[in-house]
């Protein structure tokens, strides 16, 4: 996933997903202007080619995202990392893919 980002046009991320400029941009704290310089090729600096990847690609709604839900994480992944794995390979084969679309598109 983190070559999605580094090779794609941010635009053609951005219309795959019916956004315009200033819903795709703001939502990682970039202005439209500056989202349009992207999208025409200008370098991204890495923190916004990350935030673009968490968001848009990843799903993360930065708004409800808290260190702590990461923390657990970790520490779940260390103390019981079958289950860890389970959990994962579960969200990845789509079981966990809707609630997670329709709980960050419930808060905007």
């Amino acid at each position: 996933m983190r070559n999605t980002t580094r090779n794609a046009n941010p635009g053609d991320i951005r219309r795959k997903l019916g956004l315009n400029q200033s819903e795709f941009w703001g939502k990682i704290g970039v202005t439209q202007s500056g989202g349009s310089r992207y999208e025409s090729g200008r370098n991204m600096p890495r923190p916004v080619r990350e935030l673009l990847r968490l968001v848009h690609i990843e799903g993360i709604d930065l708004a409800r995202a808290k260190g702590e839900d990461f923390a657990i994480a970790e520490q779940l992944k260390r103390s019981n990392a079958r289950l860890y794995e389970k959990m994962r390979s579960s969200l990845r084969s789509g079981a966990g893919s809707a609630s997670r679309r329709s709980a960050g598109r419930s808060k905007q």
